[in-house]
């Protein structure tokens, strides 16, 4: 369990990390960062603080849907926007597109690397994975079509709030999946084994 904790924590900072990588670079950003940005734009809040707020938010819709959320469910909502805060000061300012273009594709590497280390650990999805699943279970709609959907809608609101969206939003899109196939079968811990009593030999 201790290290599937750290395997879930690393992952969960990592994520906070890449995406303020992302943010400095300034090409766009994935569509729930769009949206995080969006709001971030119409208020006082810190973007981490924001990411906090829409993930408690979205973590509420799972009541409905009857959706159990995990540890790494929970810790999800907190660590990533606490560590987007801890670390947009450390990230360097840059100028010109190549070092633009740099970090966006380090960004969208770590992103993918990060995913594989905080699912491979198995103590729960994350709020708008699980949104997405349950809406899914709910519905009877194919996976791709409820995802799509969301993401749309969630692009949508966070471009109309002023959220960046660019040709980081395209490459994103296109290469966070492959990362994640990728990483997460090398990353993945084996399932976790099921405490149940012992049974009694056959007589």
């Amino acid at each position: 369990m201790t290290r599937r904790l750290a395997q879930l924590f690393a992952g969960l900072v990592l994520y906070g990390f890449s995406i303020a990588v992302m943010l400095e670079a300034g090409l766009g950003l994935e569509p729930w960062g769009v949206l995080n940005e969006g709001v971030t734009e119409q208020t006082p809040l810190s973007f981490g603080l924001v990411v906090c707020l829409i993930g408690a938010l979205v973590l509420l819709l799972w009541i409905p849907l009857k959706q159990k959320p995990g540890i790494g469910t929970v810790a999800n909502v907190i660590v990533i926007g606490l560590a987007v805060d801890a670390a947009a000061p450390i990230v360097p300012d840059i100028e010109g597109d190549p070092l633009r273009a740099l970090f966006l594709g380090l960004g969208i590497f770590l992103n993918g690397l990060a995913g594989g280390l905080y699912i491979g650990a198995g103590l729960g999805p994350g709020p708008r994975d699980g949104l997405m699943t349950g809406i899914a279970r709910r519905t009877g709609w194919p996976l791709r079509r409820v995802r799509t959907g969301i993401e749309l809608t969630v692009l949508a609101v966070g471009w109309l709030l002023g959220g960046t969206v660019g040709v980081g939003t395209v490459l994103y899109a296109l290469a966070i999946g492959p990362l994640v196939q990728f990483f997460l079968p090398r990353l993945a811990l084996p399932p976790m084994a099921l405490k149940t009593p012992a049974l009694a030999p056959a007589e």
